[in-house]
């Protein structure tokens, strides 16, 4: 394996973090953006929370579209009732609709060494859109000279879109809506210009003929993307059969940029790997990792709210190599592990 875990995990616990509101439970706490900020580490976490309910009741929490910002409805469903499918601990169908069992916000936390956090008593970005109304996930920061970028998944009845925000302060951020129509995810947006545009790898989740694989796209403000083009595909029968898409912010290197990566297989086990592109042209691939560069395999990776899962999204890298990698362990704690950045190269074929 090319990272060595960090001996306080997790990190980040679900206990670590204080409910938005009396009526609801925090299940998760995973999957966050990160940026060297003020002499320390920031960390932007996927805050999930589930209502407050019975045992033979399930509940779907809803941004209710009557009182867009901080309202919410719970949808509750008898677990006997003939038009509920249970699927897995995130997910339900209920009258053919699909809902998820919690909603979740992006929540700030702080440190000084990037191992000890303080975690935010309120949500940061709290769901608002109409496209939010399932929830805000999965947020990514690039910093591009004086502003930082966050995009995340805005998930609704709609599908999974993809939503940007800016900062400049982390105390106040500008929304900018939707960026790529649902559904799409797994966006990371490169941390430079190339060629005068702003690129970023993207994964268009395909319904019919096609598979979930990273494209490129490029723009020149940020909202308005164009040019897609393919950059790498699922390999059958690998690590990665099932489903890829981008994990942290891509790394400048003088090979190409460094990005690492999650994948999925057939049975829902997600590693990390590294994947190779062109400096300029970054839809060209020149290596990719045949193994995982993380799998999850510690306790608290096998076993969770959804578990066998390692799933970054966010990174941060060093001035002498070093690269720290955040990551959600079994869709539930925030976790992180070290490696460097010849140490990923090393692992391309």
């Amino acid at each position: 394996m090319s990272m060595i875990r960090f001996q306080e995990n997790p990190l980040i616990r679900p206990a670590d973090v204080k409910p938005s509101r009396d009526d609801v439970e925090v299940v998760c706490a995973f999957n966050c953006g990160c940026a060297s900020f003020d002499g320390g580490i920031i960390l932007l976490l996927r805050v999930a929370e589930r209502p407050v309910h019975g045992p033979h009741e399930v509940v779907a929490p809803i941004l209710h579209p009557d009182d867009l910002g901080r309202g919410l409805h719970f949808l509750r469903v008898d677990r006997q009732d003939p038009a509920f499918e249970d699927i897995d601990p995130r997910v339900f169908r209920y009258q053919g609709r699909t809902y998820l069992t919690s909603i979740s916000h992006l929540r700030l936390a702080r440190s000084a060494d990037g191992r000890n956090f303080r975690v935010d008593d309120a949500p940061t970005l709290f769901p608002l859109l109409r496209a939010e109304e399932f929830g805000t996930e999965d947020p990514r920061i690039t910093r591009i000279e004086d502003s930082y970028y966050i995009n995340y998944s805005a998930v609704s009845r709609w599908g999974v879109a993809t939503a940007l925000a800016e900062t400049r302060d982390f105390k106040t951020f500008e929304r900018r809506g939707i960026i790529f129509a649902p559904d799409n995810r797994d966006v990371t947006i490169f941390p430079e210009r190339i060629g005068g545009r702003y690129l970023c790898h993207h994964r268009p989740m395909a319904a019919m003929f096609g598979r979930q694989d990273i494209w490129l796209a490029e723009s020149t403000d940020l909202l308005h993307w164009g040019n897609h083009r393919f950059v790498c595909a699922c390999r059958p029968g690998a690590w990665d059969a099932h489903k890829v898409g981008g994990g942290a912010v891509p790394i400048r290197t003088e090979r190409g940029w460094l990005s690492i990566y999650h994948g999925a297989d057939e049975s829902q086990r997600y590693c990390l790997g590294a994947l190779l592109t062109d400096l300029e042209e970054p839809d060209k691939v020149l290596g990719r990792s045949t193994q995982p560069v993380l799998a999850p395999e510690a306790d608290y990776e096998r076993a969770g709210f959804f578990g066998n899962v390692v799933f970054s999204c966010g990174a941060i890298a060093q001035d002498d190599g070093r690269v720290i990698v955040y990551y959600g362990s079994s869709d539930e704690h925030t976790c992180a592990a070290e490696t460097t950045v010849d140490d990923l190269l090393a692992k391309l074929d």
